[in-house]
């Protein structure tokens, strides 16, 4: 199996760090740069290639001259983990095989961006799917994916940390089939749900008079506690936005 590896967050390096460990090593490196870069020299130390064999940043994968290199490599596949970026067709075209991406969602539902979240409001089935990339927002070919049951109790960042453990397991489980270069493809046959990262801001006001249902309110507040204040569903009061943030704690009997 012949591939380059893209990535960023701290998935991107357990992964690598496994597939380097069954001696599969990439033969390009395509990490983030700028301020939402967070694991860039991390993946760059993993990897175990020159600084030569690395592309650094957006701008980096449109360019000519990298996409003849990364085409001289005769690649099987590149590899996508957590990567940000919108990829070019160009690139998407390169490896023989295909562009894989894993995505922490139950696809064809909650493509795009704040999977947990659309996941609790929308009450879609949610899990970890391995895919292949096309020109459409993750709408590739399915090779492996599982399900996670959404507890009531579950927030959006609860249920985002086991998606992670789930993605884990996903691409474990299909890397045999990747290495026999046989993988899997299931099309995407149901329309499914989608959203773009702007569509989180439009409901995360309320109002302090709103006549809601219990249920409704705390899957709302729920559904917007993630890692991030920015996301949190809000008040307002004396000028200020005033965030709210729910917790669960189970009590004994």
């Amino acid at each position: 199996m012949k591939y380059a590896f893209a990535g960023d967050r701290q998935i991107s390096c357990t992964l690598l760090k496994m597939l380097r460990r069954k001696n599969l090593n990439p033969s390009a490196l395509l990490v983030t740069k700028g301020p939402g870069s967070t694991h860039s020299a991390e993946l760059k130390d993993i990897s175990g290639l020159d600084e030569k064999e690395v592309l650094e940043g957006k701008e980096a994968i449109k360019k000519k001259d990298n996409l003849e290199w990364l085409k001289s490599l005769e690649l099987d596949y590149i590899i996508g983990i957590h990567y940000p970026y919108i990829i070019p067709k160009g690139l998407l075209e390169i490896p023989k095989i295909g562009f894989l991406n894993l995505h922490p969602a139950y696809l064809p539902y909650n493509k795009g961006w704040h999977t947990p979240s659309w996941a609790i409001l929308d009450k879609t089935p949610y899990g970890a799917t391995l895919h292949f990339m096309a020109e459409s927002l993750d709408a590739g070919d399915i090779i492996h994916q599982k399900k996670l049951d959404v507890k009531s109790f579950d927030t959006a960042n609860t249920l985002y940390q086991k998606t992670l453990k789930l993605e884990e397991e996903v691409f474990e489980e299909a890397l045999d089939d990747l290495i026999a270069l046989s993988p899997e493809q299931k099309a995407q046959t149901e329309k499914g749900t989608s959203h773009k990262k702007r569509d989180l801001e439009k409901i995360r006001h309320f109002g302090l008079d709103d006549e809601v249902r219990i249920r409704d309110f705390l899957d709302k507040t729920r559904a917007l506690t993630t890692n991030r204040s920015d996301e949190l569903a809000y008040y307002e009061e004396e000028g200020k936005k005033i965030g709210v943030k729910i917790e669960f704690i189970e009590l004994d009997e």
